[in-house]
C-alpha cells in the first residue's frame, strides 16, 4: 500500500498522481553505454594498451550501474499526489521525508520545462503556499496535468 493511500483522511479523494519521469535514467544509461563502448574499443586495441581500456570500461560501467540503482530507488520511493484537500509529496526509501500542503493554502503554481522537458513530457512544478517559500517538485512526469490537478476547483 502506498504512503498516500495510508494517509488519506475519511472521505478524501485522490484527484491525481504522478511520479518522477523516466528521463532520470538517461545520464546513468549513457555512462553504462560509454563503458560498453570503451570495452568494445579495447577489444581492438593493441595488447599493451588493453588494461587501460578494461579499467576505463569498469570505472564508467560501475559508476553508471550505481547511478542507475540510485535513480531507480529515487523513482520508486517518490510519490506525488493531489487530493481534494491537499498536495502530498513523499520521498525516501529507508528514511522518509514528506511535504503536505492544504490546497486552500496554495497561492500559486508554476511549471518550468526545458526544451527537452517539453519534448519528453517532464518538468518542475513550483507550489507556493500563502506566506511560505516555493516547494519544487523536480523531474516529474506530465507537470501540466499535475498543475491542473492542484489548481482545479
Amino acid at each position: 500500500m502506498s504512503y498516500v493511500d495510508k494517509v488519506l483522511q475519511p472521505g478524501e479523494v485522490v484527484l491525481g498522481r504522478t511520479r518522477l519521469h523516466w528521463f532520470i535514467y538517461l545520464q546513468p544509461l549513457c555512462l553504462v553505454l560509454l563503458g560498453l563502448g570503451i570495452l568494445l574499443a579495447g577489444a581492438n586495441a593493441q595488447e599493451e594498451n588493453e588494461p587501460f581500456f578494461w579499467i576505463g570500461a569498469a570505472v564508467f560501467g560501475a559508476i553508471g550501474a550505481v547511478n542507475l540503482l540510485i535513480a531507480w530507488i529515487r523513482r520508486v520511493s517518490t510519490e506525488l499526489a493531489v487530493t481534494d484537500r491537499r498536495v502530498i509529496h513523499k520521498t525516501g526509501f529507508f528514511s522518509r521525508q514528506t511535504q503536505e500542503m492544504h490546497r486552500e493554502k496554495v497561492e500559486s503554481v508554476d511549471v518550468q520545462q526545458s526544451f527537452l522537458g517539453r519534448i519528453f513530457g517532464y518538468g518542475t512544478v513550483l507550489v507556493r503556499g500563502i506566506g511560505s517559500t516555493w516547494e519544487p517538485f523536480s523531474n516529474i512526469a506530465d507537470p501540466l496535468a499535475f498543475r491542473s490537478n492542484i489548481t482545479a476547483a
